[in-house]
């Protein structure tokens, strides 16, 4: 590896070396960081360029190493994070997505299980469809009992994944599809009203054109047995449809993919059928394969006010290649996954810095100019890869599996890769390259990041800042003024122009994400990942009338977020003028010290009466001059085994804030445990002891949340740092720390 000079040559963000630092870098045995963000850059441009070598028309692997440095250092392509992270590293596993079949037998079920271990061990997503399992109490011949259908064995999924999870630099996902002709879909659809089980999966349900269709006429359709395809059951589209709509609006999930429409694109229908996508549901594959990815950055091809549609073309010819090159150098955790994957050899080159091209250029996220551009740009990038991999056809042939394909008609040339265009969310890789996520909006224009549970920051979107300081309207104040009110679309201090320009998720409707989705999937020949934002006062009505459009626009799936829907959640914007707050937020206690405190001879507090399951339990808080400071609990019915387990959560709740424990840490661990009656009991819908000694502080912190700031967010507050999290692209991202809930 060459010497590198020190990085600050490049163009990264604060923000963006911490993300690398943090999750990217070579690290020795006892954490050191052993390398800087160039040398990182360093070894995967020459290690993709060495893949030449193997090529007897390949190029010259050191003229292309410096070729493909340069437009990673750049920061107008970056490959997908398993590429970053482990090319020239032992791991050596680059790919981030897969699919791995799951079969109607034990045998089938724990060889999956066995297999997605592997591929979340070396960073990996996977994305499986549970439709061939047999329905719950159907007969099992070989052992005369009975099935307990596809949703106890993604609960076995689930649970693996959490294991592995523990010790992984990225945290695995998974998707599950189950189709909507399967006898469990009504169980399946209603699988995540609990938020506290399948949290390492993405669900969507697979809808099928004759389902659509009966949804649209009012009529029944079949449900089917996969075990011999017998009808078991018929039921009303229309109310299957209305379950999957009310679910999502509660909690942004299921979503939901149109299987037919997938295999109408597949492109090798020989080979086999689509049944499931990735986690975030960009890139149908069949069982076995995997697809590596990669992203252009809009946000460096703009000229002025121009597009440099020259240096657009020569960005994607070299990606193309680069993302070729990947699946020679890849190690697949699977023999399997590397047959199937260089048969088909599968390429998604998407796009990041979409919303900051369109700011550049002066044009309204939310107009007919933008969607109309939007169509024309990925057009120009599918046709452009397309013809690249043609190149390389000629090159180093045609993908294995070619014949047969839908390439294979005369007058057009080989093509070395099956598909090669994808919409990925992007959502670490473009806070690396300080851009918008995919084809997403911007989440916000500022907003207040927290930082180790105590300092409060304010970012600031880099064009607005610029922006405002040119204008002459920038202020400390007004920025942090805008973080709060989540908004400027309604602030008279920044001219109307500016407002025009800089929407955000929030400041959209609904049916222009659904336009945009659906123009960059007009040329995209995989799927395009994006979320339909919904204000917290969307009805369920507004989500149907946006599932529906996505089905008449052309949209492969969707999945969409109802602000505020989902419970601890912290709101992007605290505004200042509603009285009603939209969702229980847990303040921070801005004095909470690292060491225990001593308890003093009084202290104020209340007391909570919460409707259980075991009678009514009463919750004391009392606080001290820094915050919190003791919980204890008392049942309605005493003695027995519920009231000294109260007890025990009310000790150790207040030893850990008297220890520094921040509230919120508290309720996080608690709430949404469930006992015996997942519906819950009360107004507060308890759902156990525990759930309600989290409800009861939630309470005590509302009524006293001048205490500290509530850190505002459409998607809730970051796990790892207690930064916002944002729903884009299928997927919930922290863009202070660059975590995330999808791989």
């Amino acid at each position: 590896m060459k010497k590198s000079k020190s990085s600050s040559s490049l163009p990264l963000t604060t923000n963006a070396r911490t993300v690398l630092e943090r999750r990217y870098l070579r690290r020795d045995a006892e954490g050191k960081v052993l390398e800087t963000p160039e040398d990182m850059f360093r070894r995967v441009a020459k290690t993709i360029a060495a893949a030449e070598t193997r090529f007897a028309k390949g190029q010259n692997p050191a003229e292309l190493e410096e070729k493909f440095y340069r437009l990673m250092t750049s920061l107008e392509f970056l490959p997908n994070s398993p590429t970053l992270m482990n090319a020239g590293r032992e791991l050596g596993q680059l790919s981030a997505c897969f699919v791995l079949p799951v079969g109607d037998s034990m045998e089938s079920i724990f060889e999956a299980i066995k297999n997605t271990a592997l591929i979340h061990k070396s960073g990996g997503g996977t994305g499986f469809s549970f439709s061939r399992i047999r329905p719950a109490n159907d007969v099992v011949a070989s052992t005369t009992g009975v099935s307990s259908g596809p949703l106890s064995f993604m609960k076995v999924f689930d649970a693996a994944t959490e294991t592995i999870k523990q010790g992984g630099t990225r945290r695995g996902a998974n998707m599950g599809i189950l189709r909507v002709d399967h006898p469990d879909v009504m169980d399946f659809i209603m699988c995540k009203r609990d938020q506290t089980v399948l949290t390492n999966f993405n669900i969507s349900v697979g809808l099928t054109e004759a389902f659509m269709e009966a949804v649209e006429k009012d009529a029944e359709y079949e449900l089917r047995n996969p075990r011999d395809e017998r009808v078991v059951k018929k039921l009303s589209a229309r109310k299957v449809f209305e379950h999957i709509v009310e679910l999502a609006w509660t909690n942004g999930e299921p979503g939901i993919i149109f299987l037919d429409r997938l295999n109408r694109d597949n492109p090798t229908p020989l080979v086999g059928e689509i049944e499931s996508t990735n986690p975030c549901g960009e890139q149908p594959l069949l069982p076995y394969e995997s697809c590596n990815l990669g992203s252009i950055n809009l946000a460096t091809l703009v000229d002025g006010d121009e597009i440099n549609w020259d240096k657009l073309a020569e960005t994607v010819k070299l990606a193309v290649r680069f993302l070729d090159n990947v699946i020679e150098v890849n190690k697949y955790p699977l023999a399997l996954i590397d047959e199937m994957t260089r048969a088909n050899r599968k390429i998604g080159l998407g796009v990041m810095g979409w919303a900051d091209m369109l700011i550049l250029l002066g044009i309204p996220y939310n107009s007919p100019q933008a969607v109309q551009l939007g169509e024309k740009l990925m057009k120009f990038i599918n046709d452009q890869s397309h013809e690249a991999s043609r190149d390389l056809a000629e090159e180093r042939g045609a993908f294995p599996n070619f014949k047969g394909s839908i390439y294979d008609r005369p007058g057009l040339r080989p093509i070395r890769n099956a598909t090669c265009t994808t919409i990925a969310p992007t959502g670490t890789i473009s806070i690396i390259a300080s851009s918008s996520s995919g084809i997403e909006p911007l989440f916000a224009v500022s907003y207040v990041r927290q930082v180790l549970d105590n300092d409060i920051l304010v970012e600031v979107h880099p064009l607005f800042e610029k922006v405002a300081k040119e204008r002459g309207f920038y202020s400390p104040e007004l920025m942090k003024l805008i973080a709060e009110h989540g908004t400027i679309q309604d602030i008279p201090e920044i001219p109307e122009d500016v407002r025009r320009h800089f929407v955000t998720a929030h400041d959209i409707t609904p049916e222009d994400h659904i336009r945009m989705q659906a123009a960059f999937q007009k040329h995209t020949d995989n799927a395009v990942s994006k979320t339909v934002n919904f204000c917290n006062t969307a009805t369920r009505e507004d989500v149907s009338t946006v599932y529906r459009l996505a089905y008449k626009s052309g949209c492969k799936g969707v999945t969409i977020y109802r602000d505020g829907s989902r419970d601890m959640q912290v709101l992007s914007v605290a505004k200042k003028e509603e009285k009603k707050e939209p969702e229980k937020v847990v303040p921070m206690e801005s004095l909470k010290a690292g060491r225990k405190r001593e308890r003093p001879r009084a202290l104020r507090g209340a007391t909570y009466q919460m409707e259980t399951g075991c009678g009514p339990l009463y919750v004391t808080i009392n606080e001290d001059n820094q915050g919190l400071f003791e919980l204890f609990t008392t049942m309605g019915k005493a003695g027995g085994c519920a009231a000294s387990q109260c007890e025990a959560i009310g000790r150790l709740v207040s030893l850990a804030w008297r220890s520094g424990v921040q509230a919120r840490q508290a309720v996080k661990q608690m709430i949404g445990i469930t006992c015996h009656k997942p519906a819950g009991f009360g107004d507060n819908r308890i759902t156990s002891c525990a759930d309600a000694v989290a409800k009861a502080i939630q309470m005590h912190m509302l009524q006293d949340g001048e205490k500290g700031i509530a850190v505002n967010n459409a998607g809730g507050a970051c796990p790892e740092c207690g930064g916002p999290v944002e729903h884009e692209g299928g997927c919930c991202v922290c863009h202070a720390c660059g975590y995330s809930e999808c791989a």
